[in-house]
């Protein structure tokens, strides 16, 4: 038989952070309308045998930076969290920083990206793969931006020395923008 103490401390065991239980549903959430909108492309791109052409017109050098950003900026964050746990308020910060700063560097891309292909005629009403295109890449970037902005937060809360366990989840959501990318990359810019 435990005692009341034994219970406590096993209940204890089991509770998740609610940040941490708050990200998770999120992501599983956005897991559903990015899974939904990828599947809709392969399932449209495999009934067009023409998008491998409109595929080989992206811009597949922009599309390997950004990766290499954007990955790169995944080690940053786990550094950020790993400094953070061991309350080295210094260095997780300047670790969120540099993986702000990558994260820039992606939109930056993006923009002179979407910038080019516009000024040479290519929109979202050209046919339905610059659509997707479009649509798919747009929503990531956004994705990308709001997860610079909350690393931001976290920063600044990280150089006071406060909420320290929010990087945690700041770098989950980080995690799931690059993850989004993995998939993204090689659907729009490889495969053709």
């Amino acid at each position: 038989m435990t005692t009341d103490v034994e219970h406590n401390k096993v209940y204890e065991a089991k509770v998740v952070p609610h940040g941490r239980l708050a990200i998770w549903w999120f992501l599983a959430s956005e897991i559903v309308v990015f899974g939904g909108l990828l599947a809709t492309y392969v399932m449209a791109r495999l009934r067009h045998s023409s998008w491998e052409e409109f595929s080989s017109q992206t811009m597949t050098w922009v599309g390997c930076t950004n990766t290499v950003l954007l990955l790169t900026s995944s080690l940053f964050i786990v550094l950020a969290h790993h400094w953070a746990e061991e309350k080295n308020t210094e260095k997780a910060a300047r670790n969120l920083m540099y993986a702000i700063i990558l994260g820039l560097g992606f939109v930056g891309f993006k923009s002179y990206e979407y910038i080019t292909e516009i000024s040479h005629g290519v929109t979202p009403l050209t046919n339905l793969f610059w659509s997707y295109y479009f649509f798919i890449t747009g929503l990531h970037a956004l994705h990308v931006i709001i997860g610079i902005f909350i690393n931001f937060l976290a920063w600044l809360n990280v150089k006071k020395g406060k909420h320290l366990q929010r990087v945690e989840i700041v770098g989950l959501y980080w995690h799931f923008v690059d993850i989004v990318w993995i998939f993204v990359f090689p659907l729009f810019y490889v495969a053709s």
